[in-house]
Order: structure tokens, then sequence, then C-alpha cells
């Protein structure tokens, strides 16, 4: 898991992402709550298909973390229906997911059904989650957790996120 305030937990996920299809390992990656304009990422996945597959899921702009649309809920479970699929049909051999601890944090999924998804995985996958404020109990119970923690941040100076860097 790659959680934490700093840049860098979906990018490390990729990088994870990329060595797996360096061995010739199938990768698929479901971005919660990561609608709207393509990223890098989205752009690059084609290049090394069938090899990596990003599903995006979720509307354009944020979710309101208060009062969560109702479409926001459906998107996410969505795609934890098809997170639970494709960890065991056998397939891939990393699975993502991408934000899912932010799904978690804003009322679109639960952590019961997370830790159920968690306790499925079969031996042979490997699951990778990453977001934001990820719950004590996923954070036990899961094997590996790398805390991303912000030291400096040009955003804070109003550099815009960059083409190529964090888009």
């Amino acid at each position: 898991m790659y959680t934490g305030n700093g840049k860098g937990k979906t990018t490390a996920s990729l990088g994870l992402a990329l060595r797996a299809v360096g061995h010739g390992m199938m990768v698929c990656m479901i971005q919660f709550m990561k609608g709207g304009s393509p990223a890098g990422e989205h752009l690059a996945a084609p290049m090394l298909a069938p090899y990596l597959t990003i599903i995006r899921t979720g509307r354009e702009g944020r979710v309101n973390r208060d009062n969560p649309d109702p479409e926001d809920v459906r998107l996410a479970r969505e795609a934890l229906v098809l997170a639970n699929q494709l960890l065991t049909d056998g397939k891939y051999d990393l699975i993502i997911l991408d934000e899912i601890n932010g799904a978690i944090a804003c009322g679109l999924i639960s952590v019961d059904e997370v830790l159920s998804l968690m306790k499925a995985k079969p031996f042979n996958v490997e699951l990778v989650l990453t977001g934001r404020n990820a719950d004590e109990r996923i954070i036990a119970a899961a094997g590996l957790v790398t805390e991303m923690c912000e030291v400096k941040h040009y955003y804070k100076v109003g550099v815009a996120a960059r083409q190529g860097i964090e888009k």
C-alpha cells in the first residue's frame, strides 16, 4: 500500500506496474474517482498492451466528502465489483486499486468491503492499494505499507500541475 499526504502514491504504483510488465506479468490498475482528462499513464498504457490495462472510474471533478453524489457512490461500487472479479479471474498477476483509500474516506465504499477483497486475494496475485487517509484496519491487514510524507511541494508557491510530471 502507498498512502500518506505526500506526492507519489500513484507514481510509485505505476513504477511497480512497469517493473512487473518488464517481467511479462499482466497488470491491471483500476483508478477510483479519476474520471476527466487523461493523464500520462492513460496515454502510455496502450503502448504496454496487452500487459498493462488501466481502467478509469469516476466523474470529472472532486467528490464532495461531506455529501457524495449518488453517481460517485454508484461508480465506486461498480469499480469495487470489478476489482473483486478481476482479483479472482486469474488473468492478472498484479492489481492496483488506485485511490481506493480516498474512495473509503469519501464514504463511497466501506472499509469492511475492502478488507473482504483483501482476504479474497489469491496467493499468487499481488494487490496494491493507494490513496491518502488509509484506514488503520486496512493498514493492519496489508503486508507492506509505505507512507509518502510531504516535506515540501511547489504547489504551495503556485506552481500548477505539469503535464508528464503530475498529470
